[in-house]
């Protein structure tokens, strides 16, 4: 299974491919997509859409965990950041794929098994877990392949309680 992990942002989006073989997380492809800041904004998000779909068109996840918002500072940040996130789920679903939302403690927990872990921990771990040589830059990167991971050990917990309930 291969997962894209996203990030979201206005500035820099994150984003990370991994694949999923058995229990063995592979990292596929990680970077950030970046817009200017003195743009027009409905032009920075064209261009994060756009950017979103040709990176679905070249590694064709099998699905899409992007991180909840959590803000609690700038209300202005938070609605551009949800404009921008809400352009990446639609080129997942204009792709056919199933979209997950994880909150940060939820990806903290999965990755760290603390859900008030330090973003370095975090970092630390996703670099273990993908057999990385140095942790992903900048920090919006190694957030999204983090995503990616929590989604990875999720869907194998969803999938076990599915065989359960049946």
């Amino acid at each position: 299974m291969r997962i894209l992990g996203i990030d979201p942002g206005i500035a820099i989006v994150g984003f990370g491919f991994i694949d999923k073989q058995g229990s063995r997380l592979v990292p596929v492809q990680y970077g950030s997509i970046q817009t200017e800041a003195h743009t027009d904004p409905g032009e920075r998000l064209k261009n994060v859409y756009e950017a979103t779909m040709q990176l679905i068109d070249k590694y064709k996840p099998d699905a899409v965990a992007i991180e909840k918002l959590f803000f609690n500072r700038n209300v202005t940040t938070a609605f551009t950041v949800a404009q921008a996130r809400g352009v990446m789920i639609l080129a997942a679903v204009q792709h056919g794929l199933p979209v997950a939302e994880y909150t940060p403690l939820q990806v903290k927990q999965a990755v760290v098994g603390y859900g008030k872990a330090e973003k370095k921990q975090v970092q630390e771990m996703v670099k273990m877990f993908l057999r990385l040589s140095a942790v992903p830059k900048p920090d919006d990167v190694a957030d999204a392949l983090a995503v990616a991971v929590c989604h990875a050990h999720s869907c194998v917990l969803t999938q076990k309680m599915n065989e359960v309930s049946k």
